[in-house]
């Protein structure tokens, strides 16, 4: 029995995980008043490795203009793949380890990866979450409109 995703409007369930690099860890509720994209990945994911630039720039763009991009590695990576992926991909935005994908699983209903949810200044859910790369078509319009919605423009 799998929970429900996240309800749109409703507040993003709520974790603290490490971070992939070692250095503390981050919980969700302490980036309440930033734009959020929470993005769950894996090494081994190709569609993955496909969104990361985007990611990239992503953060490098609005970074300035309170919007945080969050990665989670999820589980069964190994912390020395994630961070093999990170640094091939040039990734300098935050990103946690979910080891057993516990958090993807029980509180996003993540089953296939990427994942990506926009959570607004509140912390709430902004739109579904987009189920594939963001770097790619359809998934880029519902991703940049969610995104869009979250910044209130």
């Amino acid at each position: 029995h799998r929970p429900p995703p996240p309800k749109v409007g409703a507040p993003a369930p709520s974790f603290s995980l490490a971070r992939l690099d070692g250095a503390g860890a981050v919980s969700l509720r302490s980036l309440r008043g930033k734009t959020v994209v929470l993005n769950f990945w894996a090494s081994w994911c190709d569609p993955c490795k496909r969104e990361a630039p985007a990611l990239e720039q992503l953060w490098q763009q609005y970074r300035g203009k309170g919007v945080v991009v969050l990665g989670v590695d999820t589980g069964p990576d190994a912390k020395s793949d994630g961070r093999r992926f990170v640094a091939a991909h040039g990734i300098t935005y935050p990103v946690l380890f979910d080891r057993n994908a516990l958090v993807a699983a029980n509180l996003y209903d993540v089953a296939a990866l990427p994942v990506t949810y926009v959570l607004d200044r509140k912390g709430r859910v902004v739109g579904g979450g987009v189920l594939g790369p963001i770097s790619d078509g359809a998934f880029r319009s519902t991703f940049h409109r969610d995104l869009q919605a979250a910044l209130g423009t």
